[in-house]
């Protein structure tokens, strides 16, 4: 059996990657014996980079879905992409160096489908040099009608169900990206902006958006605030815009604030939407979609946002309405795809309506890991006072299948029967209620979260062929997508099934670079998982997302950790090529444990106890604590210790011995190959290829056999191994060879078995009960030159040599009553006891020794 002294990742992973029969990870929808294991993957944008974060999160996927494989379940791993939205539109554009509306809408349609498709199969790439055990049966893309037709069913079904609706509603609206957003799609960034103080006709004001004076509806005050209550009721002239508009009451303001008299404006803020709404006060629209002012802003019409704010603010200066500014910290609303400050706009748009109740009950149903984060939905759902916008004004998403009527404006929404369907594409094949066939279709697009909030619907195959299996058993996501990706898919599902949609949520963090940042292309801090395995590998790449953390925390990349990975595989290749070299023509059986040695019983017992424990940190998703203890076991125990002690067996002529150490080996490098299944696929099934048949990826857990587990054999080992490894230090310290022979080796304890002591110290060994009788007698007397030198100085040196002179037993004797006597020409001189260091020697029955101390143990070394 021919093991490489080598171990070369670029030659074993390829090698692996490109064999595997990739049928062996697929569900069986058919079969009903083992218990479903349904991971609700995480689709990703097909940017063409499957990035670091991706990897993260797709090695915690995979070291479930390989455990619970190997456990005996029936697994579904599936691989979807969420292809929609605006990123891939401005790709587009900018490769093609167009607009999106320069050429007819399907042909840039399909220029997005097409970048689309080249994108997924980039990322694939990434996913299969990594190992992932998908189930590639169970692949979705969004943007196929296959899947966008259950998008389109499900907006249907909840419109039947009044969870859907159309209104004019106050939005969030993205100048940049010109569409609305949902509320889960604003960022907020800190900024510095002036807060300016007004002359406001009879009233002062103060307001950080000047620009917004043409859109002022109403001016408020606190009821309680008796500076101003004299105003209300009355009205007060806008300046520079000259409209009136009425005094108010309103407990919602702060006194505190500017000069506590604030404007309402449709709309600054969510606080001016509640005034609005509240006060059913008129709507005046300064800003269009584009973000440039509208014709009531007047002389300011078609201006950007920022050059009206300067306009008007030096206008307000000139005429003498603005009389102070102040530096104010604001946290403004981003969008989270472009950064670009959102505005909020009345627009006519769909919604679902958001049931906040059923959506923090079925979160209670779900298991979080960690618990912790649960927290983060709780307080998502607490902000929550709008429906979610679900209307995009983009091209590329899936299309909301609806029409208009030209005729009397009825909307038809297509019947499930008929979809998928683009409404700009088709007309519907039936007349409208009033009679009319003509229709103007619904240009809108749908968000993109409507698409993936359905992902576990989906693979739990509903609207399939198959039962649907809902709830499923896992979604793992990171912790920066709950407000969405979690709350949506709840939401939806307890909306459509009435059902959670996982049993269980798995959160884990973000990647931070070396720097302890955020990784990101400005900082340039942003590390590829193409990279760890061109210049490590895969499995090492694989290994650092283990140790690095534990789920929900963030997890730091370093390249001493990548490099600590690959030294292990090292290390566990010469393990492993060892135990193969005694292992070549072994037929594996059951044997009897009273054949095994105490080392032998000691591994077996330590292994069952590192099964139990990977075991229980795999169940618990402690991926971290897992691959420790099983490097852990393989570098101290097994390769620094038991391979050391039974060497001289597997090299001896005893067969019973060589046959017991050759049965332990096998045994451990079978668990160990197991164990690394989840963690190190390539490395692993390397290690199983030669002592198994078929892919370890299709054997079972490793079972803890707790009968071995003997704390009494430990402690025995335990002792064995202290003994060898003291007297290997003592060899070496003494510069003696560590086969070299020791006269003898006496162990004062009870020891049963000292086959692998004999081995492991190349020595005679004795076990004697009872404890040794040890004289220690004085050799040699070593004068204290600091102290004698600077008290006698001239006389030191013939002081020295009298005491050098002395027999050291009468010098000990001396020591011993506390006062040191001797003659130096002919004067007697006293020292105290401390000016000397007597040498013994420990003899034991009239023989020198050497006594190291083993665990309270005497263990006497005989020269």
């Amino acid at each position: 059996m021919t093991v490489p002294k080598e171990y070369d990742p670029h030659i074993i992973e390829p090698k692996w990657r490109d064999s595997w029969d990739m049928s062996m990870y697929h569900f069986d929808w058919n079969e009903g014996t083992r218990p479903q294991y349904i991971i609700d993957t995480p689709p990703p944008y097909p940017t063409g980079n499957f990035h670091i974060g991706n990897s993260l999160n797709w090695c915690y996927i995979d070291f479930v879905a390989r455990y619970k494989r190997m456990c005996g379940y029936n697994v579904m791993f599936p691989q979807g992409w969420d292809c929609h939205g605006l990123p891939t539109e401005v790709k587009v554009e900018e490769i093609h160096g167009i607009t999106k509306n320069e050429v007819p809408r399907e042909e840039f349609r399909q220029m997005c489908r097409e970048l689309t498709h080249d994108n997924i199969e980039k990322m694939r790439e990434t996913m299969l040099n990594l190992g992932f055990s998908t189930d590639w049966s169970n692949e979705f893309v969004t943007m196929e009608p296959a899947y966008y037709s259950k998008t389109q069913r499900s907006f249907r079904k909840m419109y039947d169900m009044g969870r859907v609706y159309q209104a004019e509603h106050p939005v969030n609206w993205c100048p940049r990206c010109e569409t609305a957003i949902a509320f889960a799609e604003v960022e907020y960034e800190a900024r510095d902006t002036k807060l300016n103080f007004l002359n406001f006709d009879t009233l002062k004001i103060a307001t950080t958006r000047p620009e917004l004076l043409a859109a002022c509806v109403a001016v408020a005050i606190n009821p309680e605030d008796e500076r101003y209550n004299e105003h209300v009721g009355g009205n007060v002239k806008v300046p520079i815009f000259g409209h009136d508009v009425p005094v108010i009451a309103d407990k919602d303001v702060d006194p505190a604030f500017g000069t506590g008299v604030v404007m309402i404006c449709t709309f600054g803020d969510k606080q001016d939407v509640r005034w609005w709404m509240e006060h059913e006060l008129p709507l005046r629209k300064a800003i269009d979609k584009n973000g440039l002012m509208t014709s009531i802003a007047g002389k300011y019409k078609g201006m950007t946002i920022p050059e009206c704010k300067n306009a008007i603010i030096e206008d307000l200066r000139t005429e003498g309405y603005l009389f102070e500014q102040k530096t104010l910290d604001q946290n403004v609303g981003m969008c989270w795809r472009c950064d670009t400050p959102i505005e909020i706009l009345s627009e006519r748009q769909w919604f679902v309506k958001i049931d906040t109740d059923a959506v923090a009950k079925a979160a209670d149903e779900i298991k979080w890991l960690p618990q912790y984060m649960k927290v983060r939905l709780e307080n998502w759902i607490g902000t929550m006072e709008w429906d979610w916008c679900i209307s995009r004004q983009r091209l590329f998403a899936t299309p909301i299948p609806v029409w208009y009527c030209k005729e009397c404006g009825e909307v038809l929404v297509a019947k499930e029967e008929w979809m998928p369907i683009d409404p700009t594409m088709e007309q519907p094949p039936e007349a409208c209620s009033c009679g009319c066939t003509e229709f103007e279709a619904e240009e809108d697009v749908l968000d993109t979260w409507m698409d993936s909030s359905i992902t576990a619907l989906h693979v739990s195959g509903w609207l399939s062929d198959h039962d649907m299996r809902l709830p499923t058993q896992l979604r793992p996501q990171g912790h920066d997508i709950i407000r969405t990706w979690a709350f949506y898919t709840i939401l939806r599902s307890m909306a459509i099934t009435g059902k959670r949609p996982w049993d269980s949520i798995l959160v884990n963090g973000m990647v931070l670079g070396e720097d302890g940042h955020k990784m990101s292309k400005s900082l340039g801090n942003v590390i590829s998982p193409e990279e760890v395995i061109k210049d490590y590998s895969a499995d090492a790449f694989r290994q650092w997302a283990a140790i690095g953390g534990s789920p929900g925390s963030d997890v730091m990349f370093r390249w001493k950790d990548v490099v600590s990975a690959s030294r292990f595989f090292t290390k566990t290749w010469s393990i492993y090529r060892f135990s193969m070299s005694h292992l070549e023509d072994y037929e594996h059986c059951d044997i009897d444990v009273s054949e095994l040695k105490i080392v032998d019983k000691w591994l077996l017992s330590n292994l069952n106890r590192l099964i139990m424990s990977v075991t229980k940190s795999m169940e618990t998703y402690q991926f971290d604590e897992a691959f420790k203890a099983v490097r852990g076991f393989t570098w101290d125990v097994l390769a620094d210790n038991y391979i050391e002690i039974v060497k001289s067996r597997l090299y001896g002529d005893d067969e019973s011995g060589k046959q017991a150490a050759r049965y332990t080996l096998y045994t451990a490098v079978d668990a160990l190959s197991r164990l690394l299944a989840p963690f190190a696929p390539f490395f692993a099934e390397e290690m199983f290829s030669r002592i198994g048949d078929g892919s370890v990826h299709v054997m079972a857990w490793p079972k803890a056999c707790e009968s071995m587990i003997d704390a009494e054999i430990e402690q025995s080992g335990e002792f064995i191994k202290e003994v060898a490894s003291s007297v290997r230090r003592y060899k070496s310290e003494n510069g003696m060879a560590l086969n070299k022979p020791l006269e003898k080796i006496e162990i004062y304890g009870s020891l049963a078995d000292i086959t692998d002591v004999l081995g492991a110290t190349n020595s005679p060994v004795e076990v004697i009960a009872g404890d040794p009788d040890f004289e220690h007698v004085p050799v040699s007397v070593k004068p204290s030159m600091g102290k004698i030198g600077p008290l006698f100085r001239g006389k030191a040196k013939s002081i020295i040599n009298a005491l050098l002179d002395e027999n050291p037993k009468k010098i000990a004797d001396e020591v011993s009553n506390g006062k040191i006597t001797i003659t130096v020409d002919g004067e007697l001189i006293e020292l105290e006891p401390d000016y000397v260091e007597i040498e013994k020697e420990v003899v034991s029955a009239g023989r020198s020794v050497d006594v190291l101390d083993v665990s309270g143990v005497p263990v006497v070394i005989v020269r």
